[in-house]
Order: structure tokens, then C-alpha cells, then sequence
């Protein structure tokens, strides 16, 4: 749980993608839950790539990314490079409804209960743990096997 500002109290499941050419190069953040804020993309939750790419060095590791870059972006939206452009706009022209705004989406999207339900995407390579075989989750299709 992050405690900055606006976003103090939110809950949020993270997407990284780590690149083949890591940590050469940045890793790809989205946020999979819902967040209000300038420079994420509001229906993928795609994180503006040149927030992260233009400091980005083969020095820095995701802890880097978890505790400096994020907490660092939701404590200084760039308004003038958005990805959603309404939350720009309400940043440039009203702070107190724009921060009402944010509070209004950590409150139906971000709260702690509510992302662990939230459906992760798995990778072909990634394999289900135990506890995530033997769940009997009904999301996955089953169909019947070629000999």
C-alpha cells in the first residue's frame, strides 16, 4: 500500500514485463486494477514509458521501479505528457476535484480486499503453483485431447 497524497490507502496489482535485453533495458508496468493518474493509461493501465525509460540504467533493479519510480510518479503527474488526457486536464485546471477524482477510484477499485480477487494474466512459460492447480478454477477451458 502506498501512502502518497492523493493515492494514500489504494491497493494495486502490478503487470511487469521484463524485456529480453533486462536490465539493459526497462522493464514494461501496468497497473491491473484501475488507477486515475495523468500518465497511466486508463483501460490498459499501461504506465508512460518515458516516466521509467528516461532514467531508466542497467544499475537500477525493480526494487527501484517499487520504491523509488512509481511512488515518485504518483507524487508528481507529468500533466503535460499524459496518457489520459482527462486526468491531465483536470490536474491543470482544478487540483481539488482531480485529487477528489483519484480518492473516488482508490475507494471503488483499490481497495486491499478487492485485489485479491482481481484475475492475473499467465504467461505461457509460468507454471500454476499447487495451490493454483489444484484450485478447480472454472476460468480455464478444457477440451478434449488429440491422440
Amino acid at each position: 500500500m502506498w501512502k502518497f497524497g492523493p493515492y494514500h490507502g489504494g491497493v494495486w496489482k502490478l503487470r511487469v514485463e521484463l524485456p529480453d535485453a533486462y536490465p539493459y533495458k526497462s522493464p514494461s508496468i501496468g497497473f491491473v486494477n484501475k488507477i486515475y493518474h495523468p500518465n497511466v493509461d486508463e483501460m490498459s493501465g499501461s504506465v508512460c514509458l518515458d516516466v521509467i525509460n528516461q532514467t531508466w540504467s542497467p544499475m537500477f533493479d525493480l526494487v527501484n521501479v517499487f520504491e523509488v519510480f512509481l511512488p515518485q510518479l504518483l507524487l508528481y503527474p507529468n500533466a503535460s505528457d499524459p496518457l489520459n488526457g482527462e486526468a491531465a486536464a483536470l490536474l491543470m485546471r482544478d487540483k481539488t476535484s482531480y485529487e477528489q477524482r483519484v480518492k473516488e477510484y482508490c475507494e471503488k477499485y483499490a481497495k486491499a480486499e478487492d485485489v485479491g480477487g482481481l484475475p492475473e494474466e499467465k504467461s505461457s512459460d509460468e507454471e500454476l503453483s499447487e495451490d493454483e492447480y489444484d484450485s478447480g478454477d472454472d476460468d480455464m477451458a478444457a477440451g478434449p485431447v488429440d491422440p
